[in-house]
């Protein structure tokens, strides 16, 4: 990068960040949601791209087994919905719902390695699925975590 450029851009980085620190907490949520959705799109523009360049649409159960997989989290967390110091609390729900995320997520990396492995899609296209998948994981997982209200402040 030309050095001209580099101080273009660190002039327009510092009153960014200087602007970003003076948002109000309730505000700072904007960008965040801005950011994960490009995150989430580049993923799947990944994956449909590990299928559309190569004419081989089987990459795409990989998109399906990443969305899936906090959902038996989610509903497993439902379910064992007690306190945990009340006597009805029980975790096994929440280490079956752990369970079967994490074979949703196992078998979401290794499908393409397995495909292409076979020979019935590309390396490149193994590659870019696997990208893109733990983009659209990863946003999910960092959705969840920063907009999923845990707390103690629930009804």
């Amino acid at each position: 990068m030309p050095p001209h450029l580099l101080t273009l851009a660190l002039s327009y980085a510092v009153p960014l960040t200087s602007y970003l620190r003076n948002i109000p907490p309730r505000d700072r949520d904007l960008p965040a949601v801005i950011l994960l959705s490009f995150v989430l799109a580049l993923g799947f523009l990944l994956i449909i791209l590990s299928c559309a360049l190569w004419a081989n649409w089987l990459p795409l159960l990989v998109a399906l087994t990443f969305v899936l997989a906090p959902v038996p989290n989610s509903i497993c967390y439902r379910c064992a919905r007690a306190d945990e110091l009340s006597p009805e609390y029980n975790s096994a729900y929440i280490d079956f719902g752990r369970f079967l995320t994490g074979m949703l997520v196992t078998t979401g990396l290794s499908l393409p390695l397995l495909l292409a492995h076979s020979a019935l899609i590309q390396p490149a296209a193994c590659w870019m699925s696997i990208a893109g998948g733990g983009l659209v994981y990863g946003t999910i997982l960092v959705y969840s975590g920063w907009f999923g209200g845990g707390g103690d402040d629930e009804f």
